[in-house]
């Protein structure tokens, strides 16, 4: 059985309902330390070490098995953002993404013994509405505390959806993994079944 080395409720909710059987065992990595380390690598470059460590992590407790890791950021006009550490830390990005385009980079990657079996990184980009502070306020309101924990600030299959005028990108890759991809992969490794 695959194990998921995360503990979002997306990502677990995405392979259950492509019938892929696995077990959560969330990493706890410091990504923070992992991100400084990796300098001024570009967006998907960080998005796929993070995918790779949080999997390693887990791995090295999981022999013979085979661990998917995933993770996510965003950046706007060069500037990273990380999920939101307050309601009014979500109200400052929403600001700044106010009319913008938001580029969501996801990434994936497969990990068995410790070695990276498969890895890929998917990005979405998503053209933000001009945003008022009267609706940021009413969409607080109904999302905080929800989104705290979503790096963008939004859930895209609730309110979150509110705030884009265009998308161009996989709704996967926007709820956090490349899905399609990393089926792709478990059924070339023989592992979709797992």
């Amino acid at each position: 059985m695959l194990i998921l080395a995360s503990q979002s409720a997306s990502r677990r909710a995405m392979l259950e309902a492509a019938g892929i059987a696995h077990e959560p065992i969330p990493a706890h990595i410091d990504e923070r330390a992992l991100e400084a380390g990796l300098g001024d690598a570009p967006p998907e470059k960080i998005a796929l070490a993070l995918a790779r460590a949080k999997a390693q992590a887990i791995s090295a407790q999981a022999e013979g098995r085979l661990v998917l890791g995933s993770d996510s950021l965003v950046e706007c006009e060069g500037r990273r953002f990380d999920k939101p550490g307050s309601r009014e830390g979500a109200a400052e990005h929403l600001r700044f993404f106010s009319g913008k385009v938001m580029r969501l980079h996801s990434a994936a990657a497969l990990v068995r013994d410790g070695k990276v079996v498969w890895e890929a990184p998917a990005r979405a980009d998503l053209h933000v509405a001009p945003l008022s502070e009267a609706f940021i306020e009413t969409y607080l309101d109904a999302e905080w505390p929800a989104i705290a924990g979503c790096v963008g600030c939004f859930r895209i299959e609730a309110r979150g959806v509110q705030l884009f005028e265009h998308i161009e990108g996989d709704y996967f890759t926007i709820l956090g993994m490349p899905l399609l991809k990393v089926q792709a992969a478990l059924r070339q490794l023989g592992d979709l079944d797992a």
